[in-house]
Order: C-alpha cells, then structure tokens, then sequence
C-alpha cells in the first residue's frame, strides 16, 4: 500500500500544472458599423469598466475612413481628395485606411488583471495572425521596428493601442477582401510607398466573418499563454 501511495505521490509530483481559471472574455459581432461612434463606445467602456467588468473582444468592420494616431504628421495623410474623411483619434502610431472587407478586432482588455504590458500585448496580436496565416501555409511575420504583420514586404495587418488606467483599447485591423486602393493616398502607417495586401491576394477565400472567429480564438489561444 505504501508504495502505491509514494508511486501516487510520484504522479502528482510530475504532473502538468493545472491551467489557471480563464479571465472572463466577451466577444461581441458588430457588423458594420461607423467608426466614430465605435471609438467613443471603447472610450466610455473602458472609463467606466470596474476590476470585475469582463474584458471584450469587438469584431466588426467599418465604412471607408481614415484614421491618424496621436504621432500622426501631416506628411502622410492624404495626397488626394477622395472623400474619405480622416477622424484624429487617440491611439499610438501614424495614420491608416479601415474600409469594408477589413475585418477589425477591437481589444478591450484589464491589463493589469492579466499581468501585461503594451509590448507582450502587441506580440500577442502578432503572433494571433501570424498563426492565422499559417493555418492556411502562408508565412508571415512581426517587425520589432514597425508593429504590424507582414507578408514579404506588404503589410498585411496594422495594430494600435491606447491604454488607460492599465486597460486597452483599438486593436488590430487585417486586411482580408477590400479596395487597397485608398491606401495608396497616404503613407500606410508612416512609410512611404510601403506596400499593402490582403488573404484574397494570397488565396485565402474565407469572408472576413469567417477569419474573425478564426482568429478571436488564436487570440484567446496567445492570451492564455501569457
């Protein structure tokens, strides 16, 4: 009898740790919907959010609109007139296109209940598309000097975030069936002549409705790595 209680004890000893509870996590679907009011929802969120409100995940896509982060220089906004408004908002980089057939993931996150900081985080949506892609044998890959996801030297999905009060909010937008054309009156993200593409381009077929719960779940796959 002992040795089976020490051969038991062995077992436990050995054993994988348990994985923590999952942090409570809501996704909502969106649709269409315009940007500006998506951007003060985050906002009014995340200002009234208690340490107890779950974190979200919005999914949704948006009407053709440029937006410029807080670093945005007036050398890349746009060089035509093609009736697209751009709306200065409050999360970090230059300015970029969010149009229909883009599917957008708004992280509406505790970061400090989930013990990260801006930097993981931003690898985190890295490699949530980065797995995406390669789900359907296309490599991609982060930049350490440029955050966003590139195929080549095409970008293929742009990440933004703004924290407050330890949580974040925006998030990432990855190009899937769209016009790029709107991308060419501007410097995508700040570089000049940098180059955009999209899944259809690459033989990717699935809607964005479809690539959105694809990579919502290896979002909540990254995440509960961390």
């Amino acid at each position: 009898m002992r040795s089976e209680e020490q051969k038991a004890k062995v077992l436990r000893r050995n054993a994988p740790p348990v994985p923590p509870h999952p942090l409570p996590l809501t996704v909502r679907k969106l649709g269409l919907a315009d940007y500006e009011p998506t951007w003060r929802a985050m906002q009014d969120f995340t200002a009234r959010r208690t340490a107890g409100t779950p974190d979200e995940l919005w999914l949704l896509q948006h009407p053709p609109v440029y937006t410029l982060g807080v670093a945005g220089k007036s050398e890349h906004l746009p060089r035509i007139d093609n009736g697209i408004a751009v709306v200065k908002v409050d999360r970090g980089g230059q300015i970029t296109y969010h149009g229909p057939g883009q599917l957008v993931i708004y992280l509406l996150l505790d970061l400090r209940r989930r013990g990260l900081s801006v930097r993981p985080l931003v690898r985190i949506m890295e490699l949530a598309v980065v797995d995406l892609l390669a789900d359907f044998d296309v490599n991609a890959a982060g930049r350490t000097e440029a955050p966003g996801v590139y195929v080549g030297n095409s970008k293929i999905a742009a990440l933004g975030l703004r924290i407050r009060n330890g949580c974040c909010y925006h998030g990432l937008a990855l190009n899937v069936d769209m016009d790029l054309g709107p991308f060419h009156a501007i410097n995508p993200c700040g570089y000049p002549g940098l180059e955009v593409t999209q899944t259809r381009n690459l033989g990717i077929t699935d809607s964005p409705d479809l690539l959105g719960g694809k990579l919502t779940r290896h979002l909540l796959t990254r995440l509960s790595m961390n």
